[in-house]
């Protein structure tokens, strides 16, 4: 998709988009990145580990992501987080930290 500012942004670096979506635009000087889970970009699996291990796999998608386009996390403005239990935040945060 190319549309005059709007760039798709594609790698191997992350899980690939398997619907109507990218991994990720560069719009003007913009990176938005799409929504990750722990899916391992090497065989497409759904990782099945704790909280930690799954955190630390969506942050090297995102990581892997915002390389294409010559950035990296010290270039994010703002991270959502959507958890489907708040018992594993602190673990959580524990590992953004790290990043």
């Amino acid at each position: 998709m190319v549309k005059d500012n709007i760039k798709e942004i594609k790698t191997d670096n992350a899980p690939q988009a398997i619907g109507p979506y990218s991994q990720g635009v560069l719009a003007d000087n913009l990176v938005f990145v799409s929504g990750q889970i722990p899916i391992d970009p090497t065989s497409g699996s759904l990782i099945r580990g704790n909280i930690k291990e799954q955190t630390a796999l969506v942050i090297e998608n995102v990581r892997g992501i915002l390389k294409s386009s010559g950035l990296d996390l010290d270039s994010v403005v703002k991270v959502e987080v959507f958890l489907k239990n708040m018992d594993d935040f602190s673990e959580v945060n524990e590992v953004y930290e790290k990043k």
